[in-house]
């Protein structure tokens, strides 16, 4: 019988050994055998099958953190989902995996400012090069591309700034050149966009975020395709970044209603969206606008949109900006999001890192927003009466 996504996300991983609908916890360093025999066993199969879950110790996984990785391989359409205990940890796991001294990456330049930091920074004392480019220029891509490029790591949208970019000319391009490619696709998920299909290397997504849905946990997943599985596997057991399994049951646990809270998400921020349009003051940071760029991209790629967004606000007054977002009766203000409630920040510009390609006049102001949940009604009228405080 062919499922649909949405009724896979209900009925996989059900464990009648147990008969529960959803697996069982299972911790474990030692993993114990009846025989010497049972373990070279079980390590033959792991060398012929290395996806399949054959694991000798504990830090490998145990069958909590492999039911997820089976969960998230079907909905990335990926050949193998690697597990990580938070989700800068993919970002790590994905760019060292094929990154060596000497080598120079192309980044997008909105990318997560972690990721910034990661790149700009700390690989420089590796002897790794880093070139950020336009999003919305793609020659500033390509005409950096050298022999010893090894590696295109994009974030879609761009972090805080929310750029869509052609990710397919993306991919042609490393084509071309025989160059690597990660994209970050947390705002998205496999569930808008399935980046291994277009033809992404890597597809990195923090689970805190949307497939946990409820703000309590941490974690990442780092989808590959089998031409860079090998490369992941050897960094994946040396460093040995692992995902701890009651994590892992909380993931799973809200996979099951991933669709049902994006598709909720979605309709929320379009509300929100609608109703933020009516400000001249306010450029609103979603795909909404049909005739631009950032719709025209967001559509060609995406089947739907997340609850995240951001402002971009006029005003000589950024004390005005601050009580706006400090007024926010059922917002939260607090880092992460794409848990049930609502969520603002108002965002300093030294914390976007060194940017080159975003550009703010003096009088203009950046406010992120988390749409949750809630009623959108109640929302509207909450952001109605704080907005007035802006001057």
């Amino acid at each position: 019988m062919v499922k649909s996504f949405k009724t896979f996300l209900k009925h996989t991983a059900k464990d009648y050994h147990n008969q529960s609908v959803n697996p069982p916890v299972v911790r474990a360093s030692t993993i114990i055998f009846k025989s010497m025999q049972d373990i070279r066993k079980t390590q033959n199969k792991a060398k012929k099958d290395p996806t399949g879950g054959h694991f000798d110790y504990g830090r490998q996984g145990t069958s909590t953190t492999y039911v997820l990785q089976q969960i998230l391989k079907k909905m990335e359409e990926c050949y193998h989902v690697f597990l990580t205990p938070t989700g800068f940890g993919s970002v790590f796991l994905a760019i060292f995996s094929v990154v060596r001294p000497g080598d120079e990456i192309l980044v997008a330049d909105p990318v997560y400012s972690p990721t910034r930091l990661l790149t700009q920074d700390f690989l420089k004392e590796f002897n790794i090069k880093t070139i950020f480019y336009n999003p919305h220029d793609l020659k500033t891509l390509e005409q950096n591309i050298t022999k010893k490029t090894k590696l295109i790591f994009v974030e879609n949208p761009g972090s805080n700034s929310f750029e869509f970019q052609d990710l397919g000319k993306i991919i042609a391009i490393a084509k071309k050149y025989k160059i690597f490619t990660a994209i970050d696709n947390t705002w998205g998920t496999p569930y808008f966009f399935k980046p291994i299909k277009l033809g992404f290397d890597f597809s990195i997504v923090s689970a805190t975020k949307y497939y946990s849905g409820h703000s309590d946990v941490m974690g990442g997943s780092l989808a590959v395709n089998k031409k860079v599985f090998k490369h992941v596997q050897k960094t994946d057991k040396i460093t040995g970044l692992r995902l701890g399994p009651d994590d892992a049951y909380l993931i799973t646990r809200g996979l099951r209603t991933l669709d049902i809270r994006l598709d909720k998400h979605e309709s929320n921020a379009k509300e929100v969206a609608k109703f933020l349009t009516k400000y001249k003051n306010i450029k609103l940071l979603y795909p909404y606008k049909k005739n631009s760029v950032n719709f025209r991209m967001w559509k060609k790629y995406y089947s739907g949109a997340s609850g995240l967004m951001g402002l971009r606000i006029k005003s000589k007054n950024k004390n005005s900006i601050i009580k706006f977002v400090n007024s926010l009766a059922l917002f939260g203000y607090g880092y992460s999001w794409g848990g049930f409630e609502s969520l603002a920040l108002h965002q300093e510009l030294r914390e976007q890192g060194n940017r080159k390609y975003l550009k703010l006049a003096k009088d203009e102001h950046l406010v992120r927003l988390h749409i949750g949940l809630e009623d959108p009604k109640d929302l509207i009228e909450d952001l109605k009466n704080s907005l007035k405080h802006i001057k």
